[in-house]
């Protein structure tokens, strides 16, 4: 017999039980935070391969996206996905970003909002250590400017 108040580690027949992350859940509750408030939620990615986003808006493998209504149509935050369209440079773009990316859900005005932990898996370059192990060539300097060197100012009357 089981001391009182305590539950079984499995369901009768031996069934485990399986929780669902509870990550899906309080970026709902954070996004519903920020647009009662008045704030303008914002979404920090961490970019892989899963994840839909505009290629040219990606720094150092990560993305911030605002996430708010006037600028997410037809947002559907499930527990697997944050799906919406927006708009870059004036072009409408499908968004479809893995819940397991998301870095961070916050108010772009105060700041507060929640971030969470990502697993980072290294590129089979990274984790075989060539990466590390080639040297970088050192960057090349800037050619110089047409018309052979400085700039000068004239006088105009």
């Amino acid at each position: 017999m089981r001391p009182r108040g305590t539950l079984p580690a499995t369901l009768p027949y031996g069934l485990a039980v399986n929780e669902t992350s509870t990550k899906p859940y309080l970026l709902r509750a954070l996004y519903e935070w920020c647009v009662d408030n008045g704030f303008t939620p914002y979404l920090s990615v961490v970019v892989d391969a899963a994840t839909r986003v505009p290629p040219e808006y990606v720094r150092n493998g990560e993305i911030v996206l605002n996430i708010g209504p006037l600028a997410a149509n037809r947002l559907k935050m499930t527990n697997e996905s944050i799906d919406f369209s927006a708009r870059f440079g004036g072009a409408a773009r499908e968004l479809s970003i893995p819940v397991a990316q998301v870095a961070a859900l916050y108010a772009r005005e105060n700041g507060h909002g929640m971030s969470f932990e990502i697993d980072r898996t290294k590129t089979p370059l990274e984790a075989s250590g060539q990466a590390a192990a080639q040297p970088s060539a050192p960057p090349e300097p800037p050619a110089p400017a047409p018309g052979g060197g400085k700039p000068t100012l004239r006088v105009i009357k």
